[in-house]
């Protein structure tokens, strides 16, 4: 068995894309995303690849100490997701902390003030970081290079991680720069290595009926609950950059960043609906609808995988061609421009797709 050292890499993405296999499964009774780690995550079965077992600190050294990390680990337990979990500052953390305030009736300062961090943490506040070990199964692969040229991606049998540190990091929502920092320079990657992470916790694999796909085993491996709350409406927010998700009774239930348009494919602002959802999808590349396309290019269908150019899942929207859908690239939502879709991480995507359901309104506003 490999192992590898931690190391950096780098991704890319597209949209416009017409999806394959839109199918209605997930979408369960209202719930949260309390990870299973805080009732004691360490005892999971060792069948499940993606439960990792927590390793007790070593002795006499403290728990890492990190406000801001620990305020974006719970906020995305809460469901009002900073993005990647960085602890720093910055645009997304702001939108997030915004959408908690709104959520729990606080004032929407976007700061972390001290009422903030009460109604966030609670009476027991959770880590912002734990010692894990990986599981020999999680760390067997396949790992493949991705190349560049959506004709080359064609011809693999799937769009999966690159290596280790890449599926490490999307596991706990995360970016492998962060896992870097995190660890000694000399920390190795491989089955039952000891390595410090966002504490993100295990979900199990979720059983789901008709799962062709293996969207089940796609959640455990992106650390979401199948059991989410369900959405009334989306509203799709330029302004702030956001994506927000409500219910029935008009309440904010979650709030997703998104990278939305560009100066050539604008957001298409009105009212829309979902038409269908599909979780792994293929995709389908047409270079007659991007404007930056090479003349060269042919038509093309790319098989699933978190690294294809819509990541995990593609949510289909009643104005053609245009939808909501993962990334190969968590790093950039919020700070790079799309081909008019709306982008979010994978984990945010998948979670999102366990909210909402055909006929759910998407309203895209400025």
């Amino acid at each position: 068995m490999k192992t590898y050292l931690l190391a950096i890499t780098l991704l890319c993405t597209a949209c416009k894309v017409s999806v394959t296999d839109a199918n209605e499964s997930g979408g369960a009774p209202p719930g949260n995303q309390t990870d299973a780690a805080q009732q004691g995550a360490a005892a999971k079965p060792a069948s499940d690849p993606y439960a990792f077992t927590i390793v007790p600190e070593p002795g006499g050294t403290p728990a890492r100490a990190d406000s801001i990390l620990q305020a974006q680990v719970a906020l995305d337990r809460a469901g009002f997701s900073p993005g990647v979990l960085d602890g720093k500052e910055g645009m997304s953390f702001t939108a997030a902390l915004k959408g908690f305030q709104e959520a729990k009736g606080l004032p929407e300062t976007g700061k972390y003030d001290d009422a903030t961090a009460k109604a966030l943490l609670g009476d027991k506040p959770p880590p912002a970081t734990w010692l894990v070990t990986i599981p020999a199964e999680f760390a067997r692969g396949p790992f493949t290079a991705i190349p560049k040229e959506y004709a080359d991606q064609a011809k693999l049998p799937a769009l999966g991680y690159r290596n280790l540190i890449e599926k490490l990091a999307e596991r706990f929502h995360t970016k492998p720069e962060v896992l870097v920092a995190l660890n000694a320079p000399n920390t190795k990657l491989g089955p039952g290595a000891t390595v410090r992470v966002p504490a993100v916790g295990n979900q199990p694999v979720a059983q789901i009926e008709g799962d062709e796909r293996g969207w089940g085993t796609t959640l455990a491996s992106l650390a979401v609950a199948k059991d989410q709350p369900q959405a009334d409406h989306v509203v799709v927010d330029k302004s702030d950059g956001v994506l927000r998700v409500f219910d029935k009774a008009n309440k904010l239930i979650a709030q997703f960043p998104a990278t939305m348009g560009s100066e050539h494919d604008p957001l298409p602002l009105g009212t829309w609906e979902i038409k269908g959802i599909s979780r792994n999808p293929d995709f389908h590349y047409n270079p007659d609808l991007f404007w930056d396309a090479d003349a060269k290019d042919e038509k093309a269908v790319l098989k699933p995988g978190p690294n294809g150019p819509v990541g995990v899942v593609w949510i289909d929207l009643s104005k053609q061609h245009y939808g909501i859908h993962g990334t190969p690239e968590p790093q950039t939502i919020g700070r790079t421009e799309s081909h008019g879709c709306i982008r979010l991480t994978n984990w945010d995507a998948a979670r999102l797709a366990q909210m909402v359901k055909s006929g759910v309104q998407a309203v895209f506003q400025a």
